[in-house]
């Protein structure tokens, strides 16, 4: 659709069509999943309707905890932080690959560039700058964080992903604007390099970790709209995302 402006330079005006909304992004608390590293979620009371007149809260987290997303410096030093994102990329469409029953028996499942195949035989081609979301049902145990992380007896998480050559095609031969899943990480637990996220922010992209009710969507009609925290210099932001279903 062409706005008020007329010819090739006017700017196109752009419309969300949806029958539903659906948010995908868990309720921030002290108890939530976190890598055992990672700064804890805290929250201090610091005024009161008695005392102050007014309720008020400080609360202190890490960049990537609860549901969140990745920016290029997390990875690559000199990269994008989440602040300098431009609002135009936070609204993308998505496909959901839906891989629970997979996970079920393999806490270990990496996608494949195969089951991508697979997908696109019954859904078409992802479409060039779309998020591509992966639902593992890993969101079923969001409230037991052993379970969430499920980490070996050596400490080495386990929880599903994609795996590097997936993520690999999607980039080079579709194009996509990014990844998300409902685990803590894009890559399995297994991978401790973190290769799908390197691979993925060497550009500016949309990496959404901890995401919340994608058995709830469709594997298209899709848009995301992705609010973030614009911190200055930030490796990442928590995330309110929000699906809105055609």
């Amino acid at each position: 659709m062409v706005g008020p402006e007329q010819g090739p330079d006017a700017p196109l005006s752009k419309t969300i069509t949806y029958s539903r909304v659906v948010d995908l992004s868990h309720t921030v608390h002290s108890g939530i999943p976190q890598w055992p590293e990672d700064p804890p979620v805290e929250f201090q009371e610091v005024a009161t309707p008695d005392r102050d007149g007014y309720y008020l809260r400080r609360f202190s987290m890490g960049e990537h905890s609860a549901t969140h997303i990745n920016a290029p410096i997390a990875f690559h030093p000199g990269g994008l932080s989440i602040d300098a994102y431009f609002a135009e990329s936070l609204t993308a469409p998505a496909v959901v690959i839906d891989v629970e029953e997979r996970c079920s028996d393999n806490p270990n499942y990496a996608l494949s560039a195969a089951d991508v195949a697979a997908w696109e035989e019954r859904h078409g081609p992802v479409p060039a700058n779309a998020v591509v979301l992966l639902q593992t049902g890993w969101q079923r145990k969001w409230h037991d964080p052993v379970a969430y992380l499920g980490a070996e007896s050596n400490g080495e998480p386990r929880f599903p992903g994609f795996n590097h050559d997936a993520a690999r095609f999607l980039i080079d031969q579709r194009a996509i604007a990014g990844l998300g899943t409902d685990t803590a990480g894009l890559e399995p637990g297994w991978d401790s390099s973190f290769s799908v996220n390197k691979l993925l922010l060497e550009q500016p992209r949309i990496a959404l970790e901890n995401l919340t009710d994608l058995d709830l969507l469709p594997p298209t009609g899709i848009t995301l709209v992705i609010g973030i925290l614009r911190l200055q210099g930030g490796s990442g932001s928590p995330a309110s995302v929000t699906a809105f279903v055609v």
